[in-house]
């Protein structure tokens, strides 16, 4: 069995039986007896590398349609995170809102189920399949929107937001396993850059779409422009994305040849485990990687920092180009140009130099051909050295009040270190690539990003206010050095032998 098909995200319950045999079933006794494990585990190999229903196994136009299809999903679902950012005003006028914690409150809220969503959805994508979620999430986020756009109050506008940002976590909960059932590791990185850059294109285009439409036609169409972009993504998704993931494929086959017993064995050893002790092990495990794994923690905090202050630009930049450069709301919304633009070069850029990188260091004489996680590393150092430069660039022309491009220009750098770092390959491929679990540690990282990116624009007014753009930008910039200098260096040396004395990852 060649390297990139041995071990798939999808097919890590395979690999780890050893482990999951030890979960109780309820009765003090182990889900999975020891005679029946040898049966489970050949059941679900059967010859799966060679089959023509493997996803790894699909044909190019095939694998690139579904990745397509997810990226789309990926796009429309944060839009609603970002694209009411310059309607702020007009709702708080609209509801009679004053608080500037408050109306922050009104964008950020979503963030919060949208972290806390992959923690319950990733689990429900393994038993049922990443297809279904996927569906269901782009369904409900045209609703949920639908109930913003004409939603009474501010409250039930709230209540609205909150679910939406729980549905809109869909694509989060599963696209990175897709792309990882799909590609094999050496073919994953451009995959991943194209997936990668819906959650942060979406935030970036929305706020400019958001302006032209709330100054033109009102804020409430902004979350009825979204539900039909969801409607739009479920005419494309529902008849050509085709489920990716290995064990609900073999199942679906299985119970078309009439092979209950194959069937229900698709899922491995875990197969044995009631829904709900699987659901809790699955549940509970972003949880263990954060707090038992400090590579997985210090990946996860520098990426939820990075989140914290895309969030936060989206609640300072109405306020300084409103009243520093007298931008209207319309015109407003283009400034968030300079965050596009340095994602889509992070992206065009870093997705072909982190493979490269990669395969370079899989040369025999490097590494005897083997790949590790820890040739990713190399590019996550090149774009954590662009961000704290972004952020004293935009802090210090914002503070001098220079020419409105340049703290544009500042944050577009910040953008391409930001998109270099965190999604556009090597945080999401280290991860994918060393832990048992991918879509756990996914989600792990998923969660703390979204709590940052909630909490961050709740103090930005304050800090601001206090230390002016200069001095908020300084603080940012200092703590981007701290933690994106120093521990990309230190994984690089340390992280091989860190992982082999920890079971959560792959030798």
């Amino acid at each position: 069995m060649s390297e990139e098909k041995a071990r798939t995200p999808s097919e890590h319950s395979s690999t780890t039986a050893a482990h999951v045999a030890k979960v109780p079933n309820g009765h003090g006794e182990s889900a999975i007896p020891d005679d029946k494990k040898e049966e489970a585990i050949e059941n679900v190999q059967d010859d799966w590398e060679d089959d023509e229903i493997n996803p790894r196994n699909w044909s190019t136009t095939k694998k690139w349609t579904s990745i397509g299809i997810v990226s789309l999903y990926t796009f429309v679902s944060p839009l609603s995170s970002s694209m009411m950012a310059p309607g702020l005003p007009d709702l708080a006028i609209k509801y009679g809102v004053t608080s500037d914690t408050l109306i922050s409150l009104m964008l950020s809220v979503f963030l919060i189920t949208f972290a806390l969503g992959p923690l319950i959805l990733a689990p429900l994508s393994e038993i049922y399949g990443r297809t279904w979620v996927l569906h269901a999430g782009a369904f409900f986020t045209l609703a949920f929107n639908l109930g913003c756009a004409f939603a009474p109050t501010a409250g039930s506008f709230i209540g609205f937001r909150t679910l939406s940002g729980f549905s809109a976590s869909a694509p989060i909960a599963c696209g990175g396993g897709s792309v990882g059932d799909v590609f094999s590791e050496r073919d994953r990185a451009f995959a991943m850059a194209v997936y990668s850059l819906g959650p942060l294109i979406g935030p970036a285009v929305g706020p400019i779409i958001g302006g032209f439409v709330a100054q033109s036609i009102g804020a409430k169409y902004i979350f009825v422009i979204i539900a039909g972009l969801s409607a739009i993504s479920l005419v494309f998704g529902i008849p050509l994305l085709k489920e990716t993931y290995a064990p609900v494929i073999r199942a679906r086959r299985a119970l078309a040849e009439g092979d209950v017993e194959k069937a229900k064995h698709a899922h491995g050893p875990i197969s044995n485990m009631t829904k709900s002790q699987y659901l809790w092990m699955n549940f509970s495990r972003p949880l263990i990687l954060l707090t038992r794994s400090f590579i997985c923690f210090i990946l996860s905090l520098y990426m939820a920092f990075m989140y914290g202050i895309y969030y936060l630009m989206f609640t300072t930049f109405p306020t300084l180009f409103s009243d520093v450069y007298g931008f209207d709301t319309e015109i407003g919304g283009l400034v968030y140009l300079g965050l596009g633009i340095g994602f889509i070069v992070a992206t065009l850029f870093g997705a072909k130099q982190a493979n490269q990188i990669y395969l370079y260091a899989r040369f025999p004489e490097k590494n005897g051909g083997k790949g590790t996680p820890e040739m990713r590393i190399p590019a996550l150092a090149f774009g954590s050295l662009w961000v704290p430069v972004g952020m004293f660039w935009f802090g210090w022309s914002a503070q001098a009040k220079i020419h409105w491009i340049m703290p544009i220009i500042g944050s577009g750098i910040f953008g391409f270190g930001e998109h270099c770092w965190r999604l556009s390959l090597p945080i999401q491929l280290y991860l994918v690539d060393a832990f048992q679990y991918a879509a756990s540690a996914l989600a792990a990282a998923s969660v703390m990003r979204s709590l940052f990116g909630f909490a961050f624009p709740l103090f930005a007014t304050q800090m601001f206010a206090a230390l002016g753009y200069g001095g908020g930008g300084s603080l940012l910039g200092g703590l981007a050095i701290v933690l994106g200098i120093p521990f990309p260096i230190w994984i690089y040396y340390k992280g091989e032998g860190m992982r082999a004395r920890s079971s959560l990852t792959v030798g």
